[in-house]
């Protein structure tokens, strides 16, 4: 009875706390519209879940990692100029998660990880057409797909063998001249 008390279900989690007042103010609005905004485009942010909350996952059941929308890398970011083409950005990015027909020169490639373990991670890149060709685009401080493979796999274990020192292999010479192997 304790275990089914303690993991519960997400729905009754969000239930618990009361929501906080809305206000309905325009200026107020406008300001958090702005808000949102500046933190969707500035880049990948992670949430990590606290201690307390990590230990009460031990009682809680299995939580698959969840993954939705494109995700856009520094390396990736890197190779986008503007003066390209739509077809050239694709190419570099993948096919675009939300085109919108009332604003066709705007492209957005948002990103959601959510581990198990409660660690979130989103991130949107917005790229902005005139003409056809990039303008300019919005969303860095991304993380490069290295730092990304490890937080789903986890830091890559160095074998001893990759950590022991090599001799560089001179070339075999026969008649005084090298051979290329």
């Amino acid at each position: 009875m304790c275990t089914l008390m303690l993991s519960g279900c997400a729905a009754w989690r969000n239930q618990t706390r009361p929501a906080p007042p809305v206000s309905t103010d325009t200026a107020a609005i406008a300001a958090d519209a702005q808000k949102s905004a500046a933190a969707a485009n500035a880049g990948a942010q992670t949430v990590q879940a606290t201690k307390l909350q990590k230990f009460m996952w031990i009682f809680s059941p299995y939580r698959p990692d969840i993954q939705q929308g494109n995700f856009v890398s520094q390396e990736m970011l890197v190779q986008l100029k503007e003066g390209q083409t739509k077809e050239q950005v694709r190419f570099i990015l993948g096919s675009p998660l939300l085109t919108d027909m009332f604003h066709a020169d705007r492209w957005d490639f948002p990103f959601y990880l959510a581990r198990g373990n409660g660690e979130l991670t989103t991130s949107r890149v917005s790229i902005f057409f005139k003409e056809d060709k990039v303008a300019r685009f919005e969303g860095g401080n991304l993380p490069t797909e290295r730092e990304y493979i490890d937080r789903i796999a986890g830091p890559a274990k160095v074998s001893t063998k990759a950590k022991q020192e090599t001799r560089p292999v001179e070339p075999v010479k026969v008649g005084g001249a090298p051979v290329i192997q």
